[in-house]
């Protein structure tokens, strides 16, 4: 049975969120009425001229710098000719030979797998515009609706570098999580703002890995995936597909294009794959060639902190486990939400009068053992009360002042587990401080000894039995006697004082 390696390339297209379209002044968004938002130059009118969103130039800077790409001194736009119902013009302008930037990488960390992170290069990344929408109504009519015709879109193109569908969803994920960390779009597969096609081949390999034969074969293109399951599963049809017609020694011998059938979890023929030469490229004349180098120069200072830098600067500064860190970075609001909430925390440790003079050794495991409390809570468990109300975490009540003291009062030991979850879901649903949801509510913890030595008297009375074992020596009945005295005060007794008045108790 051969050895067979996957090759897999992908070419995603990114709509960015400028408030105009890519060449003219029409509004760049959602409408409710089909073509209300066009004009001559989206609709490709005779004599229109285009001109090009300088913010989609900018942007699409921005994005070939973060991944690592080299800018082009200049660019231009080419004509990109092929036919469809909505393709006005009867071409797209794009950008062929001279893109805004290439020769990028973007490092992966796939955390299992055929290959643990992975370095992936950037073919390149220019701008494009979007065509329009179609669709397919009763008795085999077709409507256009040309509101999306003309938005702007950045076109990233990787090298073959994948070697398997995990490879491609995980850089998938982090691209999304770039565009947003830089704000030029909010990359959401569902909502058709990020799509992807996908090219896989095939190649034999030795027991080593070492290449057999050509490097490259024929691919097979899937064209417009719309989600990352999707691309996942994708790809690994697409795999098991092409292993089959190799083990029959019948592997693809052209370039073909499939699209995905998400009903059927397959991969259907469509046409042959188009190369560059049947589109006839020919730059745009409309448009003259554009001068990048200033404007390289005032975007390489705006570029903010990106997702992996601060995964790992999570790691390093809050010691946090890789796994916890990648989860709050997932989500930018999350991820500021935690840094503000960790300052008011670090704010407090400041004033606690022992650690004024204690060496820094001792300060730093403080710090650590907040860190870790404050992401377990705001993470498993705060992260479940809003998982089972459905409450997106953008639209949660808590600031992250209130959440930073009801880590303190957990610290301090004010709240037990049982009482902190009632006060962080009553936050949850006023996002009130909880000081005053303690008082209001009456949830603060038992420690009065004397009070829980009439409660441990009370338990000991109803359960002589019991009481009289764990005096000779049956240690393990004290979880049992610690159940009933936090069943008998409400959860609101300190474990810690309950456990000595207890042992004092059943001592006598």
């Amino acid at each position: 049975m051969k050895l067979l390696e996957p090759v897999i390339g992908l070419e995603i297209h990114l709509q960015l969120k400028t408030k105009s379209k890519m060449f003219c002044a029409c509004p760049n968004q959602e409408a409710a009425t089909p073509n209300s938002f066009i004009c001559p130059v989206c609709t490709g009118q005779p004599g229109a001229l285009p001109v090009p969103n300088e913010q989609a130039v900018r942007w699409c800077i921005l994005a070939g710098l973060a991944l690592n790409c080299s800018i082009n001194g200049s660019t231009k736009f080419d004509r990109k000719h092929y036919f469809y119902p909505d393709l006005p013009k009867g071409y797209q302008i794009s950008q062929f030979d001279i893109p805004i930037a290439e020769h990028g990488q973007l490092e992966i960390v796939t955390s299992g797998g055929v290959r643990e992170s992975a370095i992936i290069g950037i073919t390149r990344v220019h701008l494009e515009e979007d065509a329009a929408k179609s669709f397919h109504g009763e008795a085999g009519k077709t409507y256009v609706d040309f509101n999306r015709a003309g938005s702007p879109l950045i076109e990233v193109v990787t090298d073959p570098d994948f070697r398997s569908a995990r490879e491609a969803k995980v850089f998938l994920q982090e691209l999304r999580l770039i565009a947003r960390a830089l704000g030029i779009s909010n990359a959401d597969m569902e909502k058709g703002e990020m799509r992807c096609d996908v090219n896989v081949s095939l190649r034999e390999v030795d027991k080593d890995g070492l290449i057999i034969g050509p490097e490259f074969h024929p691919k097979t293109e899937i064209k417009n995936i719309n989600s990352f399951k999707a691309v996942e599963r994708a790809i690994e049809f697409e795999i098991q597909r092409q292993s089959k017609l190799w083990q029959m020694s019948s592997p693809p011998s052209i370039s073909s294009t499939r699209g995905w059938n998400d009903g059927k979890q397959i991969t259907e023929e469509q046409r042959t794959k188009e190369g560059s030469e049947d589109y006839r490229y020919f730059p745009e004349p409309d448009i003259p060639a554009l001068d990048l180098r200033v404007m390289v120069e005032e975007i390489k200072p705006t570029i903010p902190e990106l997702p992996a830098a601060r995964r790992r600067r999570f790691v390093d500064e809050y010691v946090l486990s890789y796994e916890d860190a990648k989860h709050l970075c997932e989500d930018q609001i999350l991820a500021d939400f935690f840094e503000s909430m960790f300052s008011e925390l670090l704010s407090w440790i400041e004033t606690i009068p022992e650690l004024e003079t204690a060496d820094e050794e001792i300060v730093q495991k403080e710090k650590n053992r907040l860190s870790k409390l404050a992401v377990g809570w705001l993470i498993s468990k705060y992260g479940g009360l809003l998982a089972d109300k459905n409450i997106a975490f953008e639209d949660q009540k808590i600031s992250p002042e209130n959440f930073a003291e009801f880590i303190v009062l957990i610290a301090k030991g004010r709240l037990s587990t049982r009482n902190g979850l009632q006060v962080l879901q009553k936050m949850m649903e006023t996002g009130a401080d909880p000081e005053h949801l303690i008082e209001e509510h009456n949830l603060n913890l038992v420690v009065d000894e004397s009070e829980l030595s009439l409660v441990v008297q009370k338990i000991m009375a109803a359960n002589p039995d019991e009481a009289e074992r764990f005096r000779n020596g049956e240690q393990k009945l004290i979880k049992f006697f610690l159940g009933q005295i936090m069943k008998e005060t409400g959860g609101k007794a300190d474990p810690n004082v309950a456990k000595m008045v207890l042992e004092q108790e059943l001592g006598e």
